[in-house]
């Protein structure tokens, strides 16, 4: 049934129509769901809302819960539903499949691991053309670290503070969010190094990154000169000096930084640490995981945007739309060191999963969706940007294509985080930040729609501050 948003301080927005009809919900009854979850369910696993939401269906970008109503995805299943829920083209390919093979172990040929390993390593500039397939993001972040230390022969590897690159033994010590850490011994040979955020760090201003949306902080710099960029490496290479040995593993970095709330670097500031770390004897890692597969827009990969080639790639979540698969792709001489000893994953390039993969890519080409992702993404960031003049509560828009941060403020002057949360239907997911992160086959007008309603927020929490 059709949503209404209303306010006494501004105009209803009405949710764009769709022909979608969902099945009626058959499961158990929405109290008993909630008894099964407190008693069955780890608490570690937690929801949203004071009443947590009951999904039931997707369609492209909408979902509908067990009572029917209609929700507009912004966040895809925390980056994942690439190309839309149920996505016909990779839900046809999916069910021929189920009927032809499920699953057979990886060390015998099939046709969809050939198929798909081909044609994603097409995706990628040489010399990045040798696949490994695992099931998370984790598992092949966790890959990526093990295959640097192997061919490397070193240990140390750097990482970003307010990265997240997993929940595994191995990834959280490049892990570095407070939320994620526990009491436990983990990340023996993993370093952080300062993070280069723009809008909250000691250094910014308003030129300094690859957006539409820059930040409000002044700039002084000259044409082709980025003092903050120069800060922020000169605090790399005092890691690099005073934290790890001569020589090190690699470096990993997510070309724009997810759970920590969409953040951006200065434009040079990666070509420049890939050079280090290469003087270091490391490799570098880009962790794809958010931004691949076409979100940022102007290019498929993340790191193309900061003009480098990594040494090793990452990717997961929107590879499959939502079904669990992953991969690490590398070169072929980075690749030969796994081959000295067995290294085997039970699911890992599964015929299942190899069918959606190809699917999930053939609709991005198919629909547009990258293309897509740049018009709809900017749109986005600029109508949000407006909101950002408007109102003292909103610090910074950020990011690029459909992978956008709205930082929440105190006031623009301090920048000290907005404690409360907005009730307007939006969650953050990284502390104050809103992680806008849809679907890629997201319209304008259903920009529009989630621009309108998260301005009625606003207006709601300025008049109950007043």
């Amino acid at each position: 049934r059709q949503q209404k948003w209303k306010s006494s301080v501004s105009t209803q927005a009405e949710m764009p129509p769709c022909n979608f009809v969902p099945e009626k919900y058959e499961s158990y009854l929405y109290e008993r769901m909630q008894r099964i979850r407190k008693q069955n369910i780890s608490p570690s696993l937690r929801t949203y809302y004071k009443k947590p939401l009951l999904l039931h269906q997707g369609h492209m970008q909408w979902l509908f819960d067990y009572e029917g109503r209609r929700y507009l995805d912004l966040f895809a299943g925390i980056v994942t539903v690439s190309v839309g829920h149920c996505h016909p083209k990779v839900t046809m390919a999916t069910k021929k499949q189920l009927d032809r093979l499920w699953h057979t172990s990886n060390v015998f040929m099939h046709p969809s691991i050939h198929e798909y390993a081909e044609k994603l390593t097409a995706l990628l500039p040489d010399p990045l053309k040798v696949v490994y397939l695992t099931n998370s993001g984790s598992e092949a972040n966790d890959l990526a670290m093990f295959m640097a230390r192997l061919y490397t022969r070193n240990f140390d590897i750097i990482a970003f503070r307010g990265a997240y690159h997993g929940g595994s033994p191995y990834t959280l010590g490049l892990t570095s969010i407070g939320l994620y850490k526990h009491g436990v011994a983990n990340g023996f040979g993993c370093s952080t190094t300062m993070l280069p955020d723009v809008f909250r760090g000691p250094w910014g201003g308003s030129h300094c990154r690859d957006s539409p949306v820059q930040t409000v902080r002044k700039c002084s710099c000259s044409e082709g000169v980025c003092h903050a960029n120069n800060q922020y490496i000169e605090q790399l290479k005092d890691t690099l000096n005073t934290s790890v040995p001569k020589t090190i593993a690699g470096f990993i970095a997510e070309p724009i930084q997810g759970v920590n709330g969409a953040v951006q670097y200065p434009r040079s500031f990666l070509k420049e640490a890939y050079q280090l770390i290469r003087e270091r004897g490391g490799v570098c890692i880009s962790d794809e995981v958010q931004t691949g597969f076409g979100r940022t827009g102007s290019h498929f990969w993340g790191f193309q945007t900061h003009g480098v080639v990594p040494d090793i790639v990452t990717m997961a979540k929107g590879i499959g739309n939502g079904f669990p698969m992953a991969a690490v792709v590398t070169t072929k001489e980075i690749a030969s060191c796994l081959a000295q000893n067995l290294h085997f994953n039970t699911f890992g390039g599964n015929p299942l999963a190899c069918v959606v993969g190809a699917a999930v890519l053939d609709a991005i080409e198919e629909d547009g969706l990258q293309k897509n992702s740049e018009d709809v993404g900017t749109y986005m960031l600029l109508e949000l940007a407006k909101l950002r003049d408007k109102f003292e509560i909103v610090g910074d828009v950020r990011g690029k294509g459909l992978m956008i941060g709205v930082e929440m403020v105190t006031d623009k002057e301090s920048r000290h985080p907005l404690p409360a949360t907005l009730q307007s239907g939006f969650f953050p997911l990284s502390s104050q930040t809103f992680r806008i992160k849809p679907p890629m086959c997201i319209t304008k007008k259903d920009a529009d729609f989630a621009v309108e309603v998260f301005h009625t927020a606003l207006q709601r929490h300025m008049e109950r501050a007043a």
